[in-house]
């Protein structure tokens, strides 16, 4: 690939994910947009950046926007955060909350549903602490293809053995020919529909606690203390954001502050309401 062609499919990127490429990840470019290529009839994935020069389609240029944006999900992905949501955030807000009865989580960056979808067995588990309570969970991806799959609930059996417990597997999933469906009650717990993190949120509402985990690592410096400033707007006082395992607020957002001895889970800086969440 000539420098010209990378250039002008980076800015693309860029532009409308905010994904970042730089050189040392060019081969992800002949990887994920090959099979585009194919989509559209084009030899190879050169000729498919030759395509989008000239034509200009929109179609064309979505469908490599979500190839190069669709990441990888399982379900309880990393185990602590959905153990210190359970365990301690949940209750938290169940105890702050209880005038309402009503919560509001947001999954950003959803992927296939592996995240919104382990946020829902969990709360279905947890249903008879939470007698009359409203609780939605909205699931946004930038792809409409991934979300497509998310809302079947289709999962391999590859994906079922990454990170979901057998009983959750056996209680909530019917097995589908090789492969398996999660069960309508947890299906009809997730509102899915697109969006782009690039776009300011105020529109979906606001949100007690916020998923938005290995999403960042994507953007730069500038795009993700953006992202993070938008998303502390639709936040309440007390809410909750969680980042990925890798993902960090320090020197990009004073938006946040971490929760003293809860790696991944942040409150809004100053934040009095939360004080008392428990740590260790």
């Amino acid at each position: 690939m000539n420098v010209n062609d990378f250039e002008y499919i980076a800015q693309l990127l860029y532009q409308r994910s905010g994904l970042v490429i730089t050189q040392e990840k060019a081969y992800l470019l002949e990887s994920r947009l090959n099979p585009v290529a194919r989509k559209w009839d084009l030899d190879g994935f050169e000729a498919l950046i030759t395509a989008m020069r000239t034509k200009k389609d929109e179609q064309m240029i979505v469908d490599v926007t979500e190839a190069m944006t669709t990441n990888e999900s399982f379900f309880f992905r990393d185990t602590r955060p959905f153990d210190q949501f359970r365990d301690i955030v949940l209750p938290h807000l169940l105890e702050a909350r209880k005038a309402q009865k009503k919560l509001r989580i947001w999954s950003a960056a959803s992927s296939s549903g592996q995240e919104p979808y382990t946020i829902a067995m969990i709360l279905k588990e947890l249903a008879a602490q939470m007698p009359g309570w409203t609780i939605d969970i909205l699931a946004t991806d930038l792809s409409k293809e991934i979300l497509s799959k998310a809302q079947e609930g289709l999962y391999s059996q590859f994906e079922v053995q990454r990170g979901l417990p057998i009983t959750l597997l056996m209680k909530y999933f019917t097995q589908d020919g090789d492969r398996w469906r999660i069960n309508d009650e947890i299906k009809k717990m997730v509102t899915y529909r697109p969006f782009n993190l690039l776009d300011s949120p105020a529109g979906l509402g606001t949100f007690d606690v916020i998923f938005c985990r290995n999403v960042l690592i994507y953007f730069d410096q500038e795009t993700k203390g953006q992202v993070l400033d938008r998303i502390a707007k639709i936040m309440p006082g007390d809410g909750f954001l969680y980042l990925g395992g890798a993902e960090t607020v320090l020197g990009i957002s004073d938006s946040f502050e971490v929760i003293p001895g809860q790696r991944g889970v942040y409150r809004l800086t100053g934040s009095d309401a939360a004080l008392e969440l428990k740590v260790g």
